[in-house]
């Protein structure tokens, strides 16, 4: 009961959203690879973000759905009211590690529901990997559904996307991205709580491709916070065991 409850709180949250804000003024969007977009709602009071790759199949990060709790789907009607969606079965990489990610460490951070009915209204976003070598400045779009104000559940909810671009030693094993205007030094677009699990796309010769998952961020300068850097796991080593794992689901690519 005391899950249903915080599940419950959370929708109020979830649909009280500001009309402007991804951190630092990400747009709005319900079109292209925001039609992907899904929210994942946990018993415990978590919210993230994931992406449709077939029909009852979501892709998000592992660290959003660990054991020891019960996780749903919200889907909006037409009258933009939240219902539940019930998730069959959770799968969590095996190499993943905890711990890693509190020190923003590069991890298995990776992880799949399967839905207990296909997600309406939702697209299926292309799988793919990073082009080889992940090159600086090399330019990436995240699309999640976090908080635009750090500590305010108030701002979440909204599907948004921010381009972004890789900074640091890009590999991988992780890749570091910054918003191209504030380069990380200062306050610019990046994810927040509730982006976590979000969609790293790559625009390829076909059009966009998720690349990789949103793991962790940072403040300004590598501080405590959001709108700094944005570390996301590639799916370089990983789209196998997606793959694979989505197959033997039923999903077909």
């Amino acid at each position: 009961m005391t899950g249903l409850i915080r599940t419950t709180g959370l929708l109020t949250l979830l649909l009280a959203t500001p009309a402007l804000a991804i951190v630092g003024g990400g747009a709005p969007q319900a079109d292209g690879v925001a039609r992907t977009i899904v929210t994942i709602v946990g018993s415990r009071g978590n919210f993230c973000t994931g992406a449709m790759i077939a029909p009852k199949v979501v892709l998000t990060a592992a660290h959003c759905v660990q054991p020891g709790a019960d996780y749903k789907i919200v889907e909006y009607g037409a009258d933009r009211q939240p219902k539940l969606q019930d998730v069959k079965a959770v799968a969590i990489h095996p190499a993943f590690k905890m711990q890693a990610i509190v020190n923003h460490v590069a991890t298995a951070d990776v992880a799949l529901l399967q839905l207990a009915a296909p997600a309406a209204g939702k697209a299926q976003a292309v799988l793919g990997a990073p082009t080889i070598p992940i090159r600086v400045g090399g330019r990436f779009t995240i699309a999640g559904v976090g908080v635009t104000v750090r500590g305010d559940g108030k701002s979440g909810g909204t599907i948004r996307v921010a381009g972004l671009i890789a900074t640091g030693k890009p590999g991988t094993l992780q890749i570091r991205l910054v918003d191209p205007v504030g380069q990380g030094a200062r306050d610019g677009l990046g994810a927040c709580t509730g982006d976590s699990g979000a969609p790293v796309f790559e625009d390829k010769q076909g059009g966009p491709v998720i690349v990789g998952v949103v793991s962790w961020s940072t403040g300004p300068n590598g501080a405590a916070g959001c709108g700094g850097i944005t570390g996301v796991t590639p799916l370089t080593l990983y789209r196998d065991w997606v793959m694979q794992t989505a197959r033997q689901w039923g999903a077909s690519f």
